[in-house]
């Protein structure tokens, strides 16, 4: 089984390198991927479908609490969560951030496309608003690409967990 590399922001920029060097064009996306389901899955393979290495940013453990998505969470450790995206077939590398946003993340990585579920709007410029995509207008001033595509209806963490809990 290949298996993602894991890297801290610095440890990723000669791979960077290395792809930018062959011509190849790198993608990014990001999430908490906590509770990984098929929703996250076709996000990712569809994102993968926009160059050919897909570079994805999980939210560290203390991020994913100050984003207030519940106190019992995370579910899964930043490491766990890291680890099951890195094992997707998809998926080249794997950075965990600690920041809220990953806007740092993508000015050090400077993606070709960054890519986001259907709840958010590339269009949007206003990064007050929930479907503000973090950095793309970053992507756009150097001439990259910011895309959304489809979420699978019915398909959330929150949705499970609900019914995780009611059961």
């Amino acid at each position: 089984m290949r298996e993602a590399e894991t890297y801290g922001l610095e440890a990723l920029t000669p791979q960077l390198e290395q792809w930018r060097k062959q011509g190849l064009t790198v993608v990014f996306t990001n999430g908490v991927f906590d509770v990984l389901h098929v929703g996250h899955v076709a996000i990712l393979e569809a994102a993968a479908r926009h160059g050919q290495r897909l570079v994805v940013g999980v939210n560290s453990d203390a991020s994913v609490r100050r984003l207030g998505k519940g106190a019992d969470r995370p579910i899964q450790s930043e490491l766990n969560r890291a680890t099951l995206i890195g094992a997707l077939r998809c998926v080249d590398a794997v950075v965990v951030f600690g920041e809220d946003t990953p806007l740092s993340v993508v000015q050090h990585l400077k993606p070709d496309v960054v890519v986001k579920g259907g709840d958010y709007d590339p269009l949007c410029a206003d990064p007050s608003d929930a479907r503000y995509i973090v950095g793309s207008e970053e992507v756009k001033g150097w001439g990259g690409q910011v895309v959304a595509v489809p979420l699978v209806p019915g398909q959330s963490t929150s949705v499970i967990l609900d019914k995780i809990r009611t059961s």
